[in-house]
């Protein structure tokens, strides 16, 4: 396991281009199954689950070159075998649940054991997945080992499913570019990796309409051609950078950071006394922001930051805004409308001194503007509460060290070099 060592205190300056989002590049790797021809991916992040799917498609077959300083990857899947292909479905990873609908369409037929799977985060059910291939036309063998088969191809269909599912949105989304007749989905998932995933597939020549909102229609086509595509900005790691700069008192600039998906976000910095500016595509975070929480004009109710699928707050971002919230004065309460076990790594933050209350499984108030003082924590599989304490701890003067940081690998490729070029004393200890 890598630990962190941080020596913390002193402000965070300069310049950072953030990596492409993990979450793009993962179901847009999985969607080129659904082509014969070259597609050239740019903006790829050097990842633990971006290598473990790249090793996951060679082995059955797809031809795969990836210039990892120049964040290039070229994928041609033209020769995928079935005989390299064992029938079972590849469960290694959360990330490989995105294979589901391209690999059935690419196979044919599938199977997998029924297992409940899951993370610290809480249980990941797959109910959604298969509701969605179902309604698209799959055939569905229950038991203890659960078969899934098609035809030729999916077959066109509409489906409303009770909750906005990310990857369920993506098996959809998958499943109908290439199925027979129009399909259309709502209550979709809209968040910017799900939009990626959209404007990659057209240009590739699928039809998706409503890309951004929660309702898709999908025409789908008889083939796909092979094209290049960028990888967005990882609004996660902008998120970080700014926070940073705020926390420790510094200045940051971050370049490529999508502003048409940071208004929500922008506002919640200012609940926390962030002002973060524009100039184009780059954010920027001020020196010496106020750090005080803004009360809102109903003065008996606490000043909150509720988190829920885009286009609420979203809620893979609630930890590093809890760690800004630990440094701005006054009180403040979040609220995770989406995971059960989104907050137990909260005891690891109050080592360092900080204020909290778990009010129950999905809300919490922090006291902030308490003193802190250096701490060693022990991170959670949990890659936002293993940055969260990261955060923290840069902006405490004196030595802390975060155990079990190995989860920060599989998000942000460099995390420790970025941040030693803003200024940062830290370093892992392997």
């Amino acid at each position: 396991m890598s630990n962190i060592i941080i020596h913390g205190g002193n402000p965070l300056n300069g310049d950072i281009t953030p990596s492409g989002n993990k979450n793009s590049v993962l179901p847009i790797l999985c969607s080129t199954i659904l082509t014969n021809e070259t597609v050239v991916l740019n903006n790829v992040p050097d990842l633990t689950d971006v290598n473990k799917l790249v090793e996951q498609l060679k082995s059955i077959g797809s031809k795969i070159e990836w210039d990892k300083m120049k964040c290039r990857l070229e994928i041609n899947n033209k020769d995928i075998r079935k005989d390299l292909f064992d029938g079972d479905f590849p469960i290694g990873m959360r990330g490989s649940l995105l294979l589901f609908s391209p690999l059935l369409y690419r196979m044919k037929k599938l199977q997998m054991k029924n297992e409940i799977g899951g993370c610290s985060l809480g249980i990941r059910e797959i109910d959604p997945h298969i509701d969605a291939l179902k309604a698209l036309g799959t055939k569905v063998s229950y038991g203890s080992v659960m078969k899934f088969s098609i035809q030729e191809r999916f077959v066109g269909n509409g489906l409303w499913p009770d909750y906005m599912s990310v990857t369920a949105t993506e098996n959809f989304i998958n499943a109908a570019v290439l199925a027979s007749g129009r399909s259309k989905l709502v209550n979709a998932a809209s968040e910017p990796h799900v939009q990626d995933l959209c404007n990659f597939l057209n240009g590739l020549g699928a039809k998706i309409t409503g890309i951004g909102t929660s309702v898709l229609e999908i025409d789908g086509v008889e083939s796909l051609g092979g094209g290049e595509f960028t990888i967005t900005s990882d609004h996660h790691e902008i998120t970080t950078m700014l926070a940073l700069g705020a926390m420790t008192g510094g200045e940051i600039r971050v370049h490529d950071a999508i502003p048409q998906h940071f208004p929500l976000i922008k506002n919640s910095f200012a609940k926390l006394g962030v002002e973060i500016e524009y100039e184009g595509e780059t954010a920027i975070v001020r020196k010496n922001q106020k750090l005080k929480i803004q009360r809102p004009f109903t003065e008996n109710m606490l000043p909150k930051i509720e988190a829920a699928p885009w286009p609420y707050f979203p809620v893979d971002l609630l930890p590093l805004m809890i760690a800004l919230s630990v440094k701005s004065k006054g009180e403040i309460m979040f609220w995770n409308k989406v995971y059960e076990g989104g907050f137990f790594w909260i005891q690891e933050l109050m080592k360092f001194g900080s204020e909290i209350i778990l009010a129950d499984p999905h809300r919490v108030i922090v006291f902030g503007g308490r003193p802190l003082s250096p701490a060693v924590t022990n991170a959670p599989n949990i890659i936002r509460a293993a940055i969260a304490l990261t955060m923290v701890a840069l902006s405490i003067e004196g030595e802390s060290k975060v155990n079990f940081a190995d989860s920060i690998k599989r998000a942000h490729p460099n995390f420790i070099e970025n941040l030693q070029k803003l200024g940062a004393k830290i370093d892992w200890e392997e």
